[in-house]
């Protein structure tokens, strides 16, 4: 059963994407994990899709639609349209594999790619990386309150806004 949606990781430091040659080992193996999810599915990451999953992995801080167009476009030489990359990363979140960050309307590679699960951000207000935190009493309690006062949770998204480690201990 597909995922529902997450519809859900001042000075901009230059540590924005990854470079390292760990970073592409860790992209081949999450394209690898996302390919089987989608064939055990009965649905098809499509090279355009796997494209978009993999800028998204490339970066630390959450993504826009309209800079992956960007990047895409300046990468191909053609024009990217907006409805592809859309439909794409509607593709992507409903199979688990991204989530977005809702303040910041971009998204960020699911750290429980397929999974049912609640969605809590780390986002840092300087440099703007964000982490998923996995935290399940937090899941728990924000349920049980929701439900205590009488509402039925679909899903909950919370986004925590502070400093990083890095940007802390810059400070």
């Amino acid at each position: 059963m597909p995922r529902k949606s997450a519809s859900h990781r001042g000075a901009k430091p230059s540590h924005h994407r990854l470079k390292s040659v760990s970073g592409a080992r860790h992209i081949d193996t999450v394209l690898n994990a996302a390919r089987r999810l989608c064939e055990t599915r009965g649905a098809r990451l499509t090279p355009l899709r796997e494209e978009v999953l993999t800028r998204v992995l490339a970066h630390i801080r959450p993504i826009g639609a309209y800079d992956l167009m960007a990047e895409m476009s300046q990468d191909t030489g053609r024009a990217v349209a907006p409805p592809t990359i859309y439909r794409s990363l509607e593709f992507l979140s409903e199979m688990g594999l991204v989530s977005r960050v809702e303040s910041r309307n971009a998204y960020l590679v699911c750290t429980h790619p397929g999974e049912e699960h609640d969605c809590v951000f780390a986002i840092c207000r300087v440099c703007g990386q964000a982490s998923e935190l996995n935290n399940e009493k937090v899941e728990t309690t924000l349920r049980t309150a929701a439900r205590h006062d009488g509402f039925l949770p679909e899903r909950c998204i919370v986004e925590v806004e502070g400093l990083c480690a890095d940007c802390k201990n810059a400070a």
